[in-house]
């Protein structure tokens, strides 16, 4: 099982602290290095010194970083027009070496879009945008080089684009969520991943059935998608160190065992094992919320992903 970190910036962090943060997990040997993409803090946090960009974050460790992976959970399709956004996330993928991964959801928290003046629309036209965005996004990658692409929809109208620049390898799109329907048929039709964000393994089964049903609808099989998790992550050498890391990050220590990942490494390793045996996933994304601590980062690296490997 390959791990990878993940990161909520919005929560309080610099491009620096982001940085170390990477350039810990690459030296760590991590597969990728991931971050949220929002604007505004969650809960009782001050999210000082303030959000940053997540394209724009990505595009420094671009350069900042050699080999680790770089990608979103999610960017939101509310944030950006599609057009410009293939361009950006084409961009940071030639300026990373072909490294990028695409994380792309519909957009969910409405404070956000509030608090920086975004458009908020429906749950059934953010639906019918991130449709639309993910075959256009898509559409303008896979045009081969010196034709033209072209898209007319509801929300979204494409003529004689040029579809440049091209990314500079295929970047995998990323599709999660726990909805029924429109996420595991749009999975089905675009995902090269489906990830499930902090979901209970046993509802984790169900929503994975109805990628597989989505994807048998549309003869695709499903084993074409990567199937993988993200989960807070509290390990500690013992239950002190454990106890200290969840007081840290205002978590208590039984509610992380029971929702997440924490405990000794020999509890973590037991626990992705048990969700790898029920559900298929072959990759995971530990949810590091202090962003300080790069000796928990090291920590894993050295005593959970090592018996994960094979």
């Amino acid at each position: 099982m390959e791990l990878r970190i993940f990161t909520e910036p919005q929560q309080g962090a610099s491009y620096d602290d982001l940085l170390a943060v990477a350039r810990a997990a690459e030296a760590a040997g991590y597969d990728a290095f991931f971050r949220s993409d929002h604007y505004l803090k969650m809960g009782g946090v001050d999210g000082l010194p303030g959000p940053t960009d997540a394209w724009i974050t990505l595009a420094g460790l671009a350069r900042d970083t050699s080999t680790i992976r770089l990608g979103t959970l999610m960017t939101a399709a509310t944030f950006r027009h599609p057009g410009p956004l293939a361009i950006s996330v084409a961009q940071v993928d030639q300026m990373s070496g072909g490294r990028v991964e695409f994380g792309f959801g519909a957009g969910w928290f409405e404070a956000e879009h509030t608090a920086y003046g975004l458009p908020f629309p429906s749950t059934v036209e953010r639906f019918e945008r991130y449709e639309e965005q993910l075959e256009i996004i898509t559409g303008l990658w896979n045009t081969p080089a010196g034709q033209t692409y072209d898209f007319s929809g509801k929300h979204y109208t494409l003529a004689d684009s040029p579809a440049l620049p091209k990314p500079a390898a295929k970047i995998p799109v990323l599709v999660g969520g726990t909805g029924r329907k429109r996420t595991p048929a749009l999975a089905a039709r675009f995902a090269d991943e489906f990830n499930l964000p902090f979901q209970p393994v046993d509802n984790a089964v169900e929503v994975l059935a109805r990628v597989d049903a989505a994807c048998a609808e549309i003869g695709r099989d499903p084993a074409e998608i990567t199937r993988s998790a993200a989960l807070v992550v509290c390990v500690g050498r013992d239950d002190a160190e454990v106890a200290r890391r969840a007081a840290v990050i205002g978590r208590e220590v039984d509610e992380l065992r029971q929702n997440g990942l924490a405990g000794t490494p020999a509890e973590v390793v037991d626990k992705l094992g048990s969700w790898r045996g029920k559900t298929g996933i072959s990759r995971a994304y530990l949810q590091v919320l202090d962003l300080a601590d790069l000796d928990h980062v090291e920590l894993i690296a050295a005593e959970v992903a090592p018996q994960l490997r094979g």
